[in-house]
C-alpha cells in the first residue's frame, strides 16, 4: 500500500478535537493594553488663600506664646539667682569694718573661690558717705588685697610683692567727684596712699593672708583683726571735704 493512501485513511479515522480559544493581549511598541495601564498619581491641589491664612494664624499664635514664656522666664531669673557675694559679706559682721570669714571648707565656703589655705577678712563699704581708707599690716610670706563691686566683680587687686610697702597696706577708695575734692584739699600722708578711683558706690574689700602652722596662724589672725576699713575722719586723718558754699576745710 502506498504511503499517501495510508495517510488519507488515518486522517479520516481520527476524530477532530476542538482547539481552545486562546486570546493574548495585544502589545505594540509605544502602546500598552488597557488591562495593564499604570496607576495615575493624584494631583496636588494648590493651597488657597484660606489655607494660607490659617497657617499664618498658627505661626503668629506660636510666636506670641513663645514671647510670653520668654518674658515669664526672664522675670523669674532674679528670684532663682543665688545670693550675691556682696550680700553674703553682710552676714559676717557690720559694714565699715573688717570681719573675719569662716574657714573655707568643701561644701561650706563663705564666698566663692576662696583658698582653704588662706585666712580671709571682708569689709563692706558705701562711698555715698564719703571716701574709705583701708589700712592693714599683714605678716609674710604672702598676703593679697582685692576690691569688688556690689555685683562681685573685681575692680582692683594687689599683693605683698606689688604693693611697694612690704607688709603695709594703705588704700584710699573714692569716686571721681570725691577725688577732685581730695586733690583740692589733700589729707596728710596722701602721697603714701594707694588711691583707687571707682565708679562703683558700693562694694567690699577682701584681705587674704597665708595661715600656715598654728603659730603663724595666730599672728595672721591678730593682723586681720587689727585691719581697718573706715572713713577718712575715723582713720585718724581729719579732713572735711569742702561744701558747696566754699567753706575752709578743717585740719588744714
Amino acid at each position: 500500500m502506498r504511503l499517501p493512501a495510508l495517510a488519507q485513511r488515518l486522517r479520516l479515522s481520527l476524530p477532530r478535537l476542538p482547539l481552545p480559544n486562546l486570546t493574548l493581549p495585544r502589545v505594540s511598541l509605544g502602546r500598552v493594553s488597557p488591562s495593564f495601564r499604570p496607576l495615575r498619581r493624584p494631583r496636588l491641589s494648590r493651597p488657597d488663600g484660606l489655607t494660607l491664612a490659617r497657617w499664618g494664624l498658627v505661626l503668629l499664635a506660636g510666636l506670641f506664646l513663645g514671647g510670653i514664656i520668654h518674658i515669664l522666664v526672664v522675670m523669674r531669673v532674679p528670684s532663682m539667682v543665688h545670693q550675691t557675694a556682696h550680700a553674703r559679706v553682710a552676714e559676717f559682721g557690720p559694714d565699715g569694718s573688717f570681719n573675719r570669714l569662716p574657714d573655707s571648707l568643701p561644701g561650706a565656703e563663705p564666698l566663692p573661690l576662696l583658698d582653704p589655705q588662706m585666712l580671709h577678712a571682708a569689709c563692706r563699704f558705701d562711698l555715698d558717705t564719703g571716701p574709705v581708707r583701708i589700712m592693714a599690716a599683714l605678716p609674710p610670706p604672702f598676703w593679697s588685697f582685692a576690691l569688688f563691686n556690689a555685683q562681685g566683680e573685681a575692680i582692683y587687686s594687689l599683693n605683698d610683692r606689688t604693693s611697694g610697702n612690704g607688709g603695709t597696706l594703705d588704700v584710699l577708695v573714692l569716686t571721681s567727684a570725691q577725688l577732685s575734692q581730695v586733690r583740692e584739699n589733700p589729707p596728710i600722708g596722701l602721697e603714701d596712699m594707694i588711691v583707687i578711683e571707682t565708679a562703683e558706690d558700693r562694694g567690699y574689700a577682701l584681705l587674704r593672708a597665708f595661715g600656715g602652722d598654728p603659730v603663724r596662724r595666730a599672728i595672721t589672725e591678730e593682723a586681720l583683726a587689727a585691719a581697718r576699713c573706715t572713713g577718712l575722719e575715723e582713720s585718724g586723718v581729719i579732713v572735711t571735704l569742702p561744701a558747696a558754699t566754699g567753706t575752709t576745710p578743717a585740719g588744714q
